[in-house]
C-alpha cells in the first residue's frame, strides 16, 4: 500500500509533527473510562516517541477495562493518583478521544498547571454547549477514530512501525469502527490496517479481546437484563436502565455494560435507543445511539454531554421514570420530524 494512495484520506497533521518534535517531554492521555480508541491511539504513539528518545508518559484518569491487558497498560501506563503522585513540569500533553475538559478532570486541572502546552487529539464534533478545545487542538470529524490520526501523527514523525506500534494502532481503529462497520464511508480505516497487519502476527486475537471474551456471568447478566427492554414509538425506540447491583451481582464493572447498547441496534425496527447506567442513586451514565434517521448529538449536549452525530452520552441525573420520558420524548419529537 502507498501512503500517498488517492483512496487514503491523508490528515495534515503537521502543527502536531512540530509540538511534537520540539517537545522534549511529553505526557499522554485519554479520557475517563477509556476505550479501545483512546488508549490504542496513546499507547501506538508512545512506542513510536520511546523509539526516538522522548521522555514520555502515559497517564489514565482511572483504570484500564480488563479487556485491553493483552496491550499490557500497566506496563507502559500509570492511572492519576492525585497530588500524592505529583506530575513534573512537562512541555506538551496530548490528551486522545476527547476535546471535553471535563473528562479529564480532575487530571485535566493538575495538567494545566504543570504543562507548558497541552493539546486535544480527537475525532469528535466540537460541542456547541460545552467548553472549547485548548488553542491549537486538533480536531478532525474525518478521521473514523484517533487511531487513524495517531497513524499519520508516526508516519509524519518518520517512525518505522513494530508490532507494539501496530497492535495499538490497530486496536483503536478495530474498536471504535467496530471491526470496519463505521469507517465513515471511506477506504482509510482499511487502508491503514492493511499495513498494521504485516507487523501483527494474529489479528484475530485483537478482535477476540475486543469483541469475543464474554464470561459466563456476563452472559447470564445479559439474558437478564435484554429482557428489560422497554420499547416505544412503535418499535422504533427502544429504552434500557442497568441496575449497578445487577453488574455487582455477576461480578461485572463498568465496562461490561458497553456492549449493550450495540446489542440493542441489531433490532430490526429500532431507529435509536437509550441506555441508562446506573452509577449511584439517581445519577445514570446515559449513551445514545442512532440509525442515521436523526443525529442524538443535540440530545446529549442539552444534558451537557458530547460524542458523535449518532452516538453520543451524558451524564445524567434524576429520577428515571421522568429521565426516560423527557428522553422518549425528545427522540420521538425528532423522529417525527418536529425539532
Amino acid at each position: 500500500m502507498s501512503y500517498n494512495s488517492p483512496r487514503l484520506t491523508t490528515l495534515k497533521v503537521n502543527n502536531l509533527v512540530k509540538a511534537i518534535s520540539k517537545a522534549q517531554s511529553i505526557i499522554l492521555s485519554t479520557h475517563k473510562q477509556c476505550d479501545g480508541d483512546g488508549l490504542g491511539a496513546m499507547l501506538g504513539l508512545y512506542h513510536a516517541l520511546k523509539k526516538v528518545g522522548k521522555r514520555v508518559r502515559v497517564l489514565t484518569v482511572d483504570e484500564v477495562p480488563a479487556r485491553y491487558n493483552f496491550l499490557q497498560p500497566d506496563k507502559y501506563s500509570e492511572t492519576y493518583e492525585g497530588p500524592h503522585a505529583p506530575i513534573e513540569n512537562t512541555d506538551l500533553a496530548l490528551i486522545f478521544d476527547t476535546n471535553d475538559r471535563r473528562l479529564v478532570e480532575p487530571l485535566f486541572n493538575e495538567l494545566e498547571e504543570k504543562v507548558s502546552t497541552i493539546l486535544f487529539v480527537d475525532h469528535h464534533p466540537v460541542l456547541n454547549q460545552g467548553p472549547e478545545p485548548t488553542p491549537g487542538s486538533y480536531i478532525n470529524t474525518l478521521a473514523a477514530s484517533t487511531g487513524e490520526i495517531a497513524y499519520f501523527l508516526i508516519k509524519d514523525l518518520g517512525i518505522h512501525f513494530d508490532e507494539k506500534i501496530a497492535k495499538s494502532i490497530y486496536t483503536s481503529i478495530a474498536f471504535d469502527t467496530q471491526l470496519f462497520r463505521y469507517v465513515k464511508n471511506s477506504a482509510t480505516s482499511h487502508l491503514i490496517c492493511a499495513e498494521l497487519i504485516e507487523h501483527i502476527p494474529n489479528s484475530e486475537d485483537i478482535h477476540r479481546s475486543l469483541f469475543a471474551t464474554h464470561t459466563i456471568e456476563k452472559v447470564q447478566f445479559l439474558s437478564k437484563v435484554l429482557g428489560e427492554i422497554e420499547y416505544f414509538g412503535d418499535g422504533r425506540i427502544a429504552i434500557l436502565k442497568l441496575h449497578a447491583k445487577d453488574l455487582l451481582d455477576h461480578n461485572l464493572n463498568m465496562d461490561d455494560s458497553r456492549d449493550v447498547i450495540d446489542m440493542l441496534m441489531n433490532i430490526n425496527t429500532l431507529q435509536a435507543a437509550a441506555l441508562f447506567r446506573e452509577d449511584d442513586k439517581d445519577l445514570y451514565k446515559m449513551s445514545l445511539r442512532s440509525k442515521g434517521n436523526i443525529e442524538v448529538l443535540g440530545i446529549a449536549e442539552t444534558f451537557h454531554g458530547g460524542g458523535h452525530m449518532y452516538a453520543a452520552g451524558a451524564t445524567v441525573e434524576g429520577d428515571f421514570t421522568k429521565l426516560k420520558k423527557e428522553i422518549v420524548d425528545l427522540i420521538l419529537n425528532r423522529l417525527d420530524g418536529h425539532h
